[in-house]
């Protein structure tokens, strides 16, 4: 006899799980994503359990105090089609209670977000290629020294602080780079390897020069591998350069936001962080 299913925080193990949900999907998710993306809220990972197994999963991370966003939202194949997957959803949107909510929506789900209050506030694409990579005299590898400084300069283009999840998002095994001038943070990128190739997010900086800087830079890191980006459709000359360094554009999403939408500076977002957390 199947028993009510219950509704709970995940351990990290159990996030773990998820995050492989999401390589089955074909989400591509970094190596060692799941323990970066817990240490942003441990009580924002979220699941239903039918007798004991892991039926359905989604991120509802909180971020500050009026920001959240929803992700690896999926239900898993063998319990699809019994409503597992909106227990988990109304408990994320419940653990956001109170605050913006962003997703980022693919689009055969966006009229579906729509109806529940969501707005479109941008698209991304997602840019794949590779290219012969150079380590600039500006670029350096962000070390504990330079973590905070970082961490400010972070607060200029994502909606809302995020210590947490960025004191363990620079450190290996990811490839965590910043543009240094004047003794002054003018970008940086992380880069992770993924089950096929790297992606790299975020990528903020104040000049398109400083974004290509990082990018080579990033390149480097990761000796002629596939690079992966998602670039908002605001970013065209950042996109037209990627086209000729061979970079193909592949799907789309959209950013959207429920409530107020967060006020950041879009001219620096070369690439978003992750389609999962923001």
């Amino acid at each position: 006899m199947t028993t009510d299913p219950i509704i709970r925080p995940l351990t990290l193990a159990e996030t773990t799980t998820l995050v492989d949900w999401a390589r089955s999907e074909g989400w591509n998710p970094g190596l060692a994503d799941a323990p970066a993306f817990y240490a942003a809220d441990p009580q924002g990972f979220i699941g239903c359990f039918v007798d004991d197994e892991m039926a359905a999963g989604i991120s509802a991370v909180r971020y500050g105090a009026d920001f959240g966003f929803i992700g690896l939202y999926i239900a898993h194949p063998d319990f699809r089609g019994k409503g597992y997957g909106r227990k988990v959803w109304d408990a994320g949107m419940a653990h956001l209670e109170g605050r913006t909510v962003g997703l980022d929506g693919v689009p055969e789900q966006q009229s579906n977000y729509r109806s529940m209050g969501f707005e479109t506030a941008y698209e991304t694409f997602r840019w794949s290629g590779s290219l012969v990579g150079d380590a600039a005299d500006e670029v350096v590898g962000i070390t504990a020294a330079l973590a905070t400084t970082v961490t400010a300069f972070d607060r200029k283009f994502f909606p809302s602080e995020r210590d947490a999840f960025l004191a363990e998002w620079l450190k290996p095994p990811r490839l965590a780079k910043a543009v240094l001038k004047d003794s002054e943070i003018r970008g940086y990128a992380v880069g992770r390897k993924c089950h096929d190739g790297y992606k790299i997010g975020p990528l903020f900086a104040e000049s398109m020069a400083d974004a290509e800087r990082l990018l080579r830079a990033c390149a480097a890191e990761a000796g002629g591998a596939l690079l992966h980006i998602d670039v908002p459709a605001s970013q065209a000359e950042f996109s037209d350069h990627l086209a000729a360094y061979g970079f193909s554009k592949g799907f789309t999403t959209a950013r959207m936001y429920r409530g107020k939408a967060p006020v950041v500076q879009m001219q620096g977002v070369f690439g978003i962080t992750t389609l999962e957390l923001g």
